[in-house]
């Protein structure tokens, strides 16, 4: 903690200087404005959970970012806000293209269910890792990029630079072998 800071008295601008070395003072600055920015993201939304996640990436990317604040007349919650609407464009334009590629590729939205996410908690002690290296590289990586770091099908083709549809169908080949809990040997998609 920092000592020369009285964290409850200090001001925004100081809360985010001192957070790379203190988290105690991002974890005020966060306190300060958590209502502001997931109120501001639920009304925009219409959905709690999004704007929970939201306001996640937003904090996230605050506390990356804490050094590039500047303490000026636009107090610390427009700064937030400003980031919390660049998350939120983001994200609709994300989900915009997701739609479309669906739509160009006949796919409907996937929807996860209570038990898969209970199958998928079951799975996390069982070695899934371990099989996960066991795929042919192309699989291993496109399904690691779609279900591990939750990218879409257009990034997820652009950075394996392929198209679409065969990122889908190495996720696809991919979750198969590990739902037979043996990796394939198979090619390329």
């Amino acid at each position: 903690m920092v000592m020369d800071l009285d964290l409850v008295r200090a001001s925004d601008a100081e809360l985010l200087r001192f957070s790379a070395r203190d988290v105690d003072a991002f974890a005020v600055f966060y306190r300060r404005y958590e209502r502001l920015v997931v109120g501001w993201l639920v009304r925009r939304t219409g959905r709690p959970d999004v704007a929970a996640d939201l306001a996640a990436e937003v904090f996230a990317a605050a506390y990356v970012g804490a050094s590039r604040f500047r303490d000026g007349p636009e107090p610390a919650g427009a700064w937030l806000l400003g980031i919390a609407r660049n998350k939120l464009l983001r994200s609709l334009r994300r989900d915009r293209i997701e739609a479309s590629a669906r739509r160009r590729l006949g796919v409907e939205r996937v929807q996860v269910s209570d038990e898969a996410l209970a199958a998928i908690d079951e799975l996390r002690g069982c070695g899934l890792m371990d099989l996960l290296e066991g795929l042919p590289a192309d699989q291993r990586d496109a399904v690691r990029g779609r279900i591990i770091e939750d990218e879409d099908y257009v990034d997820l083709a652009a950075r394996l630079e392929i198209s679409p549809t065969a990122a889908r169908k190495r996720v696809s080949r991919g979750l198969a072998a590990l739902r037979r809990g043996v990796p394939e040997n198979g090619g390329n998609a």
